[in-house]
């Protein structure tokens, strides 16, 4: 249990890092920067899964068509909404908006269990409460924000972009865990080989789509395939591919068969956590104290899910 734990802090420490990328690359449209890191991910997971190629050979067809699933909701169009929703109202919006998935997943959880017995209304309302003001006080500190241009489509497009970004990868983490749970006799780091194997050609397919058909779209002085920084944006697709998708990937699917599912819900709380800390290192300013009560509210939220489960088992 206690090392399960260490693997999703561990996890969520490495995944707060892609809330930094597109604030360090602004200029790269989302779809770009989401196939440039899966395709950096698939690429480091070529050697690796050569090391395992005896286990992969025994994936059967409907298991790599899971990864196929799991690939595209959870990777590619998950990371090209939060990334463009990034882009649009800044990562403290979008990170406290991630950070509302512990909810979903234990109430997600709670319905396909087909578990009879309720959930404590007063405990989840508390939740949606708690986590409800938590992001306002985000919302309102970011838009009084030097950092933040207020345009009404720009914030509305990046706040539906983020809430498609958390049903990604509430589905994605459900879906994941469950291929876990029930195929025990496979090991974490073949699951994550055999994503990382099928990300690669999707990835490719992506990007040299976008290179060949959306060059009109993309600004005069942005050079494709790389841009107008490519050593830098190859780089940094390089260091979030291996930790945030391969790496990250590895400790959470360690965790995942470790922890219940209604455990591992919460802890991705880590991640948004990281993720605010990231971005006010990267402005290299103290977040407000609204930020601060904000963030306390989502993690009181978190708390009140965690009993949740202690009052359904």
């Amino acid at each position: 249990m206690i090392l399960g734990i260490a693997f999703a802090v561990i996890s969520g420490l490495l995944w707060g890092l892609i809330f930094i990328g597109p604030l360090l690359i602004p200029e790269y449209p989302s779809i770009l920067q989401a196939s440039g890191r899966y395709i950096a991910f698939g690429l480091i997971s070529i050697p690796l899964s050569w090391y395992d190629r005896a286990r992969l050979r025994k994936l059967l067809l409907q298991d790599w068509l899971e990864a196929i699933k799991l690939v595209l909701a959870g990777h590619l169009v998950y990371y090209t909404c939060l990334t463009s929703a990034i882009q649009r109202v800044g990562a403290p919006i979008s990170t406290a908006i991630i950070g509302t998935l512990p909810l979903m997943l234990t109430i997600t959880t709670h319905i396909i269990s087909n578990n009879k017995q309720k959930l404590p209304y007063h405990t989840l309302l508390t939740s949606l409460f708690l986590m409800g003001i938590g992001l306002l006080c985000v919302n309102v500190s970011e838009l009084k924000s030097e950092f933040f241009i207020f345009n009404i489509w720009q914030y509305i497009s990046g706040i539906i972009l983020a809430i498609i970004s958390v049903l990604c990868w509430a589905w994605y983490a459900l879906r994941n865990a469950h291929w876990l749970k029930t195929h025990p006799y496979n090991k974490p780091m073949t699951w994550a080989n055999a994503q990382g194997v099928v990300t690669l050609p999707l990835s490719c397919l992506v990007y040299c789509f976008v290179c060949i058909c959306c060059s009109d779209f993309i600004q005069d002085e942005f050079v494709l395939p790389f841009g107008p920084r490519p050593v830098f944006f190859v780089l940094l697709m390089i260091l979030i591919g291996f930790c945030c998708s391969w790496l990250g990937t590895f400790f959470w699917n360690e965790a995942s068969q470790r922890l219940p599912t209604t455990l591992i819900g919460p802890l991705i709380v880590v991640e948004t956590i990281a993720g605010l800390v990231y971005s006010f290192i990267h402005r290299q300013l103290w977040p407000s104290p609204l930020i601060l009560i904000g963030i306390f509210l989502l993690i009181s939220g978190v708390t009140c899910i965690v009993q949740i489960k202690k009052t359904m088992h």
